[in-house]
């Protein structure tokens, strides 16, 4: 098959869902402009016109509930939020309307609207333009949290979250766009639930989620290279998180180490800490250990963003530092 980049099977999965379902239409700040978030709305304005594609004025709530109101009445919206950092403007649409409206209607409305948040980080954006909230809203009931880390997931979750008649928030990291993966040319989808082993491994686990398991995997070719022998699991899916999947690793493994590109505390490493410990507890050889980013906000400095972003290196030394190497 081919290979594409990451950015271009986002383009690709609205191209392919705006074709088929005709209640697809997409709103948000920038998908139409000459920047086209990223080239990955790229096309779509000549394609479907204006009233499919609807680039707005910045005002994430109201955008918000524009897309609520829509999926109510039928529609699927795609809502994009170029940096998530401004999501933080649409809390009360996202978390007491687009979240949990099926519940208290008893089911009888449906809310399938995907809510595509973009992590902006690095090259000097500094505290409000690189913000990885994927924890936040994990600790909403109600929303399936996706966190494609490849271009053939970045294709399939998209079309699975159209498709899907619940909300989903689909995160994908700018990190990521120029990555290449082989993704098939037609239509198909990718499963919104489970974690997929990418690597065997037989000494240590390595557990990561979006742009991390770029840095997973580089740190496994590093630690391959010194004798040991790394297992690396992407979680893909944050919200609900694939416990089984975690356990079935550290128990063949017995040492853990989880690489989020979010902050420490409260984070998604520690929530797969906790699985690790309450229900893994018996097969862990060593403390879990987590490479995060600091419980800092974001440097402006090019110097300080090198220390601030985890890289491959630092889950080297925590899994050496785990093995007693």
């Amino acid at each position: 098959m081919r290979t594409i980049k990451y950015s271009q099977a986002i383009n690709e999965a609205f191209h392919q869902t705006m074709e088929r379902h005709p209640d697809v239409f997409q709103i948000g700040v920038g998908v139409n402009s000459p920047w086209y978030v990223g080239q990955t709305t790229r096309g779509l304005v000549d394609l479907f016109g204006e009233e499919r594609m609807y680039d707005t004025p910045v005002s994430e709530n109201g955008i918000m509930g524009i897309a609520v109101g829509a999926a109510m009445a039928g529609k699927r919206p795609i809502i994009t939020f170029p940096r998530m950092d401004f999501m933080y403007y649409a809390m009360d649409q996202i978390c007491n309307h687009a979240a949990i409206l099926a519940y208290t209607f008893g089911g009888r409305i449906a809310m399938p609207i995907t809510i595509r948040g973009i992590i902006n980080r690095g090259g000097e954006q500094a505290a409000q333009h690189s913000q990885a909230l994927q924890a936040v809203f994990a600790h909403i009931p109600g929303i399936i949290v996706a966190m494609p880390a490849d271009a053939y997931d970045a294709k399939g979750m998209m079309i699975a979250a159209v498709e899907q008649n619940s909300p989903v928030l689909y995160i994908d990291d700018r990190w990521l766009y120029d990555t290449v993966t082989t993704v098939p040319d037609g239509y198909y989808t990718a499963p919104l639930s489970g974690a997929k082993v990418i690597r065997e491994g037989s000494d240590i686990t390595i557990v990561a989620s979006s742009y991390m398991v770029i840095e997973a995997q580089k740190a496994a070719e590093e630690l391959a290279a010194q004798g040991i022998s790394a297992e690396v699991l992407d979680l893909r899916i944050v919200k609900p998180l694939d416990a089984g999947s975690i356990l079935r690793s550290i128990a063949k493994t017995g040492r853990l180490v989880i690489a989020d590109g979010g902050w420490r505390t409260c984070g998604v490493a520690a929530e797969v800490s906790a699985i690790a410990a309450g229900e893994g507890f018996s097969s862990l050889k060593a403390p879990v250990a987590r490479v995060t980013l600091p419980d800092i906000p974001a440097p402006a400095s090019p110097n300080l963003e090198k220390c601030y972003y985890p890289v491959a290196q630092d889950i080297t030394r925590e899994a050496r530092r785990l093995l007693g190497r």
